[in-house]
């Protein structure tokens, strides 16, 4: 038996063997219902359960929050994964102006997974930041 994995099975073993991990990490990739979740909790005081800026506090603010579900139609019907991911972990938003949206990057860390974010790169990302960043663009209004 060892000869003949040695030979001419042990290629097939190994495929066998990247696609059981391979199912498996599809299956523990997060959703975008796991990511509602985290938007209604997180999110939704501002941006309001339907994620068009109209939520409990966003009469309050100086700058209305904006609505979500424009973010694709706003760059050209292509939804930016990584702009995105930057919002919400405060990276892109460090040189803005007054109280403006909280920083949760350090709120969602935790395991991580990996995701393409469009430049072909799998990059390790929190579980709960690609959640819901699945959420925000399952929710994107079409033209």
């Amino acid at each position: 038996m060892t000869g003949r994995l040695a030979g001419g099975l042990w290629p097939v073993a190994v495929l066998g063997a990247i696609l059981v991990v391979v199912a498996c990490t599809r299956d523990e990739m997060p959703r975008a219902s796991d990511g509602r979740a985290l938007f209604l909790e997180y999110c939704s005081v501002c941006h309001g359960e339907s994620a068009r800026g109209d939520g409990e506090m966003a009469r309050a603010m100086s700058t209305p929050p904006k609505d979500l579900t424009l973010i694709a139609l706003r760059h050209g019907d292509s939804f930016p994964r990584a702009k995105v991911l930057s919002m919400i972990d405060g990276y892109a938003r460090s040189d803005l102006d007054g109280p403006s949206m909280p920083e949760f990057g350090e709120l969602l860390k935790g395991d991580l997974v990996p995701l393409d974010t469009g430049d072909g790169v799998m990059t390790p990302t929190p579980r709960k930041m690609v959640a819901l960043l699945e959420y925000l663009e399952s929710i994107q209004a079409t033209r």
